[in-house]
């Protein structure tokens, strides 16, 4: 665990175990993003792994340094193979992370998520919607979007944190991490990230990088954030428009060097 997760050093420090030590990140993810999130991982330093099939997935989620669970597709097949991955995960004592996409707009989805965190995940990211829906709080939000802020779930992630023993990141315009006693910001980011498909979902993938090396599933779920935001930005800077921007957002992730990262990095203790 870092001493001091919240510090734009701590946040490089990370990236360079990352690039260092090519963790293998195996992801259940969600057909849309599959494509986005293998080539941000590479892009980072990590090496992606797109085992799906039930038959498989338990034993590759023993051998990868995370896992990844995305409900975005979610189906009854790909359901009972998430099961026996976290089980797995679990065993092997594999850190793993839950994206809850959609969480509260749909009852299948919804009673699988609440069944995958009592398998106690070291993070979860989602949407304002989607944590407070989690939580208990209600917040049903309109499929994949959110339409509470980000801001508006910081209890119900604290109390999501307490009951489960993950950190909870809640996605937006300012993100909030807490394991239910600390509380971190992270500020980096751009606008254009909402007007590509995937975005959220490959912060949830770098998530699993980032708990590749850094088992603080506090520290972890920051510094993915921040890695990110900071790409985001860049990426802005450079595109003309959303198709431009997600080449460049690869191209960002890439060339993220421990300057860029100092300077930029909005990462602070609450």
């Amino acid at each position: 665990m870092d001493p001091d997760p919240a510090e734009p050093a701590a946040v490089w420090r990370t990236l360079a175990a990352i690039r260092e030590r090519v963790p293998l990140v195996h992801n259940i993810t969600n057909v849309v993003v599959a494509n986005v999130t293998a080539n941000a991982l590479l892009a980072i330093g990590a090496s992606p792994a797109m085992v799906q099939a039930e038959e498989e997935v338990g034993e590759f989620a023993r051998v990868a340094d995370a896992l990844v669970v995305n409900l975005g597709t979610v189906t009854a097949e790909r359901a009972a193979a998430m099961r026996v991955a976290v089980a797995a995960a679990g065993e092997a004592g594999k850190p793993w992370v839950l994206d809850p996409v959609a969480v509260g707009a749909i009852g299948f989805r919804t009673r699988l998520a609440v069944e995958l965190v009592r398998a106690r995940p070291a993070a979860i990211r989602g949407n304002a919607s989607e944590v407070l829906s989690l939580a208990g709080f209600g917040g049903a939000g309109r499929g994949v979007d959110s339409s509470a802020q980000s801001e508006s779930a910081r209890l119900a992630a604290g109390q999501l944190a307490r009951d489960t023993g993950a950190a909870v990141a809640v996605t937006g315009p300012v993100d909030y991490i807490t394991d239910g006693t600390r509380l971190i910001s992270v500020g980096n980011g751009h606008p254009m990230m909402t007007r590509v498909t995937g975005i959220g979902c490959t912060a949830t993938a770098l998530l699993g990088a980032c708990l590749g090396v850094q088992f603080d599933g506090m520290a972890a779920s920051a510094h993915a954030l921040v890695l990110i935001g900071i790409a985001g930005e860049i990426a802005a800077e450079r595109a003309r428009a959303p198709g431009s921007f997600q080449v460049a957002l690869l191209d960002a992730l890439y060339e993220l060097d421990e300057a860029t990262v100092l300077q930029r990095a909005r990462i602070a203790r609450r």
